[in-house]
């Protein structure tokens, strides 16, 4: 382990006092913002969480705007940031801290979809309670200075390494200290080619001093990529396009809205206008995108929906949780349409 803790940790310190990146949740350390960027960086990119971060505080700015909010006005304000059970859960946190605001680790940990990681990292960072946080990032940066070659994605491993992170954990700043090890994670220690000739802790590191920092950490090799393939229909209706809602009892994304499939939309004429590529847990799909229009004479057909679908305007899509897939296709379609390609016609017949 390391051999002089207060030598790392004032070395570790001094380069993120100097280089910390100018992130929009570290403007402030109260709870809040911390609690709502923690929720939104579990196994999303910095990248990404953003300007996702900025709408969603200027939206929701304290726990109890949240609270108060309906559902369906949460998930809208997330969507397209995947993992919408993070959203649920943190509506849920926020009527927790509405009516008490917590004080200790214990009661962080309490908090809805909050685990092990995520109580320490706001406790420490919003609280300044000495609990060290472990994520991917530092789980890697241990595993390079102490040269350890156990699988990191042994639970055993893990464990192991949050006690030495523990001890190694600076107690006058822990939320800094904490932050500090992500960042050399994310910024200098990085997975392939790690810049080593910058690192401000080269010195301490038994990886770099035996030239292994290329070969660690060990990890268990990732489970092949599944590919599958699906089909949606942007159907224009007068001034929207039809959508239709997942059911309450499907696991994944229940009552979001999304596009319908081409065979949800009997009689319609459509063109097939492209595709994409959308990634779900291990599974990469190619997505085919039709698009076609739905026949409506006001006043004499005031109702021409397909049944179990509803048409929603631009203003809607705004306010809607709609699935990213959706999203995706709605752009390409406009995209399509402003180039006019010419597509494949598809034939649709009713009662399929």
């Amino acid at each position: 382990m390391i051999r002089d803790t207060a030598a790392f940790r004032r070395d570790l310190l001094r380069w993120y006092d100097q280089n910390a990146r100018d992130l929009p949740w570290r403007a402030s350390k109260a709870l809040w913002p911390v609690l709502v960027s923690e929720f939104m960086l579990q196994q999303t990119r910095v990248e990404t969480v953003i300007p996702y971060f900025q709408r969603f505080m200027a939206r929701f700015p304290d726990a109890a705007a949240l609270a108060r909010a309906p559902e369906t006005e949460v998930l809208a304000a997330w969507s397209g940031l995947g993992y919408y059970s993070r959203a649920r859960n943190l509506r849920e946190a926020a009527a927790a801290i509405t009516a008490q605001n917590p004080e200790t680790y214990e009661q962080v940990r309490a908090l809805p979809g909050v685990g092990a990681y995520t109580a320490a990292a706001v406790s420490s960072i919003a609280l300044d309670l000495p609990h060290a946080a472990v994520d991917g990032n530092v789980l890697r940066v241990l595993a390079r200075l102490t040269a350890d070659a156990s699988d990191i994605g042994a639970e055993s491993t893990r464990a192991r390494f949050r006690d030495a992170d523990q001890r190694l954990l600076a107690p006058q700043r822990p939320g800094d200290f904490n932050q500090a090890m992500m960042e050399l994670g994310a910024t200098v220690c990085l997975p392939r080619s790690p810049h080593c000739l910058v690192c401000p802790v080269s010195k301490h590191c038994l990886a770099r001093q035996t030239g292994r920092q290329d070969e660690l950490p060990m990890k268990r090799p990732k489970p092949a990529v599944a590919r599958a393939e699906a089909e949606v229909a942007v159907v224009r209706c007068g001034a929207g396009w039809l959508l239709k809602q997942r059911a309450a009892r499907e696991s994944r994304m229940a009552d979001f809205w999304e596009l319908p499939h081409p065979a949800d939309v009997p009689g319609v004429v459509l063109s097939l206008c492209g595709s994409f590529r959308h990634s779900i847990v291990n599974t990469r799909f190619t997505i085919a995108v039709y698009r076609g229009e739905l026949d409506v004479t006001p006043d004499v057909t005031p109702d021409v929906t397909p049944d179990g679908l509803k048409s929603a305007t631009v203003d809607d899509l705004e306010t809607l949780p709609l699935t990213t897939i959706s999203r995706k296709a709605l752009n390409l379609e406009k995209r399509a349409s402003a180039a006019r390609p010419r597509g494949i016609r598809l034939q649709v017949a009713r009662g399929e």
